[in-house]
């Protein structure tokens, strides 16, 4: 905007500051509004890939915990910044974690990824989204700064499809398709998955084994609350692909003494993909149990919407 004054205006500061004071808050209403201090601030980490980056800025050079956020969406759709992902991005960048919600190659935009889309296509869509996972945790943890992101300390949340990327990034880096990828020096802490499954559940040992929070709904057409089709594909199908969800994560996990807490709704569709961001104290309480090193659990839990206190 430029300020044009008649030629036979008089110049008194005291006018100017105060339409420059009016001004202002023109000027900074599509501003992005956060609470408690939390700064967010948009970095390219891999061509054109971005990340929101979520803090409360410090003087302190002590590295912290950060969570990684990948958002939905069957690898068609989504966005790092989408409701779900910008409020519980926040909450926790409250709470004093660093948050980074990432944009991944949507390699399916356009196309399907359902039961007509080869089996085949859906495993290398799967690697991509991977591969910029680890390309965004080798971004946030090679250089600590600006991010003092603690390499040790790295938590991982995903939904659907983002929660298929998490969990294949932390189990399946030893399998043939996967193990080439650029895998950070970097040790995850703990994972939570909304509405996600793994390919291969055997790849849970006692080397790769780390605290597990899930919310899934039983009924759930689309990503199966146990080892069931992806999108429950007939065999004849092309894009029939046996994937294991929470059930079958956390069975696997009690063979190896991992830990986990499973809430689950009987009567739950692929909709809690967006319902599980409704419990964001839940997902923290499970963080900060990590690093108090008290997430000794093996428990499955009902849960449903609204709750009193999640209203």
């Amino acid at each position: 905007m430029i300020l044009k004054f008649p030629s036979r205006f008089t110049y008194n500061p005291l006018i100017i500051i105060t339409f420059l004071l009016y001004l202002n808050p023109i000027f900074g209403q599509d501003a992005q509004q956060l609470p408690d201090a939390v700064q967010m601030k948009t970095y390219n980490y891999a061509d054109t890939l971005q990340l929101d980056f979520y803090s409360i800025p410090s003087n302190s050079i002590e590295p912290k915990p950060t969570v990684v956020l990948v958002h939905g969406g069957g690898f068609t759709a989504g966005q790092r910044n989408g409701g779900d992902e910008k409020g519980l991005s926040t909450y926790l960048a409250t709470k004093g974690f660093n948050v980074a919600s990432i944009n991944y190659r949507l390699s399916r935009k356009g196309k399907s990824f359902g039961c007509d889309c080869p089996a085949s296509i859906k495993i290398d869509t799967y690697v991509e989204a991977v591969a910029d996972l680890s390309k965004a945790i080798n971004y946030l943890t090679k250089d600590s700064l600006p991010f003092k992101a603690d390499p040790s300390k790295i938590f991982l949340i995903g939904s659907s499809a983002g929660a298929e990327t998490v969990l294949n990034f932390q189990f399946m880096r030893y399998d043939y398709r996967f193990k080439r990828l650029p895998y950070p020096n970097a040790t995850i802490a703990g994972i939570v998955s909304i509405s996600g499954a793994l390919l291969e559940d055997n790849y849970i040992d006692t080397t790769n084994k780390t605290p597990l929070l899930f919310f899934h709904g039983v009924k759930d057409a689309v990503v199966p609350y146990d080892t069931n089709p992806h999108r429950f594909c007939k065999p004849t199908d092309v894009g029939y692909l046996q994937i294991n969800g929470p059930k079958a994560i956390a069975e696997r996990l009690s063979k190896v003494n991992g830990s986990y807490k499973v809430y689950f709704n009987t009567e739950g569709g692929h909709e809690w993909a967006s319902k599980g961001f409704k419990f964001p104290e839940f997902i923290f309480e499970f963080l900060e149990d990590v690093l108090r090193d008290n997430a000794n659990m093996k428990e499955f839990e009902s849960l449903s919407i609204p709750l009193k206190n999640k209203e």
